[in-house]
């Protein structure tokens, strides 16, 4: 009965541990698709502005995600 209640802990503990590292590395992922997402729009266009680059490329990756 003891091990089946510490096996139970141990797979809760593993769950909760990566639950939380899903959602620090789903933010360290979209930082890093709009990072991308401003380098090519920094290649691709003649006139470059970091904001605007900024603010397409995150509502963009929003628009995705969502679907």
């Amino acid at each position: 009965m003891k091990n089946k209640i510490s096996k139970f802990i141990f797979i809760l503990v593993g769950i909760i541990a990566i639950y939380l590292l899903r959602t620090n590395f789903s933010e360290y992922n979209l930082k890093k698709t709009v990072s991308a997402c401003i380098i090519a729009q920094k290649r691709t266009s003649e006139s470059f502005d970091l904001q605007k680059a900024k603010k397409f490329c995150e509502e963009a990756i929003r628009k995705q995600k969502e679907k």
